[in-house]
């Protein structure tokens, strides 16, 4: 009886249990952690503690910034410059204390991904120490060389040798199978051979077995995709784009940039799209560079829409008013601005339920000084948004196009379901943007 008891038992653990899975790669929303604006010391656990908040914006996928050792020889402090590949930055806390970060996003039901840096080390890393002179790139005098002159503070690696090559793969297999980490953001992806991602990727998913790996390149070459294996990679243009058109250029500029990064995109693979990250919030926060928090959520929301992708980095919810240098601790007041926080948890609400917002069929119906209007389509969804990303005085007259005229819409982003008809045409104002749903 008691033997039956304990199976008995046991198989309802089981049935209880969930089996966290990452979304597909066109359904991410994934918030950048830089740990060194949760806390100043054991920064991993405060990473952990804050999760709830994360997971309220309709997160899925949480992508952590490099949590490892940082040389101390020629130091900038750089968490990009990597000591060991197999441990974790005392000044971030333990191995235990990163596991639980993990076991806590996939109770939470978010994916977990980690950066790393594979084209380059810290000048004082274990393999240097260990002898291995050999797998770093050297000049004709046999010295180890940096990868450029301002990365003065990391060693180029040299991946014509076969056994550095070897290592790199298993100090990555560390981080997933040991780890449960759920694939990796790789830094300077261009730099490093297409044939090393290829075969590193591909072992990588094999030694996960049934579980999904997301592998998002810092970079725009399209080999990574078609020969390399990664799912995303970085939406650089389109950003670039962005920031000349909420300083004044055509709008139309973003169709252009949008339309180059998919023409070159092989199918299921997905830009990521994003307003800062960390390396542009060293020069300043999107509510200092766009000029409001208005013009910011307003980038956002078209920037994330047109093609989904998206990426939140952690403090523009809360519309962090200081650039942060990533090299030192910057305090974040996660209290402030709670508007802006419930914005963001509001349109990705929308965001999540609408799948044609991420994944439809693009049509654009108007692009012309600061006014952008397109529809998104999926099966017998449709979708309107309408945005101004230029400030004024004036309204734009955005004239309603034939196929949205005296048909019942509902404007999502409004806090009241209140389902109403077009008029011939819409005011628009500044920064002002509307997702509209057709009945």
């Amino acid at each position: 009886m008691l033997l039956a008891a304990l199976m008995l038992a046991s198989c309802g653990n089981k049935k209880q249990e969930t089996k966290f899975e990452m979304p597909a790669v066109e359904d991410i929303v994934m918030y950048q952690v830089n740990p060194r604006v949760f806390a100043p010391e054991k920064s991993l656990q405060a990473v952990t503690a804050r999760l709830d908040s994360i997971k309220a914006l309709g997160v899925n996928v949480v992508w952590v910034m490099p949590i490892y050792p940082i040389g101390k020889e020629k130091s900038k402090n750089s968490p990009y410059s990597i000591s060991d590949y197999k441990a974790v930055n005392p000044e971030f806390g333990t191995l235990d204390d990163f596991k639980a970060l993990v076991d806590s996003c996939h109770a939470k039901g978010m994916g977990i991904i980690l950066d790393w840096v594979a084209n380059h080390t810290a000048w004082d890393n274990v393999w240097i120490k260990e002898g291995h002179k050999d797998w770093y790139t050297q000049d004709s005098t046999g010295n180890i060389v940096a990868p450029i002159p301002d990365w003065s503070d990391v060693a180029d690696l040299n991946y014509d040798n076969k056994d550095m090559r070897r290592a790199m793969i298993d100090a990555m297999k560390f981080w997933v199978t040991e780890m449960g980490v759920d694939g990796f953001r790789c830094d300077v992806a261009d730099e490093v051979p297409t044939d090393f991602w290829k075969e590193a990727i591909a072992e990588l998913r094999k030694a996960a077995g049934d579980r999904r790996l997301v592998m998002l390149a810092e970079g725009t070459k399209v080999e990574n995709f078609t020969e390399g294996g990664f799912d995303m990679n970085y939406a650089w243009d389109f950003m670039h784009a962005l920031f000349g058109v909420m300083d004044g250029d055509d709008v139309s500029a973003l169709i252009k940039a949008d339309s180059a990064e998919y023409a070159a995109l092989p199918e299921g693979k997905v830009k990521l799209r994003f307003t800062t990250n960390h390396d542009e919030s060293t020069h300043g926060t999107p509510v200092t560079m766009f000029g409001s928090p208005e013009a910011a959520m307003a980038a956002y929301v078209v920037t994330t829409t047109l093609h989904g992708g998206a990426l939140i980095y952690g403090s523009q919810e809360v519309d962090q008013p200081d650039s942060i240098n990533f090299f030192h601790y910057v305090p974040v007041d996660w209290t402030s601005n709670q508007d802006t926080y419930h914005n963001f948890q509001q349109f990705f609400h929308v965001y999540n339920d609408n799948p044609a917002l991420r994944k439809g069929e693009l049509k654009v119906i108007f692009a012309k000084d600061g006014v952008i209007a397109f529809e998104k389509v999926l099966g017998n969804d449709h979708y309107l948004i309408m945005a101004n990303l230029h400030p004024g005085e004036k309204y734009p007259i955005f004239d309603t196009p034939d196929e949205w005229k005296n048909v019942q819409v509902i404007d999502l982003l409004q806090q009241d379901d209140v389902w109403d008809k077009l008029t011939d045409e819409q005011p628009i104002g500044p920064y002002n943007y509307h997702i509209f749903k057709r009945k």
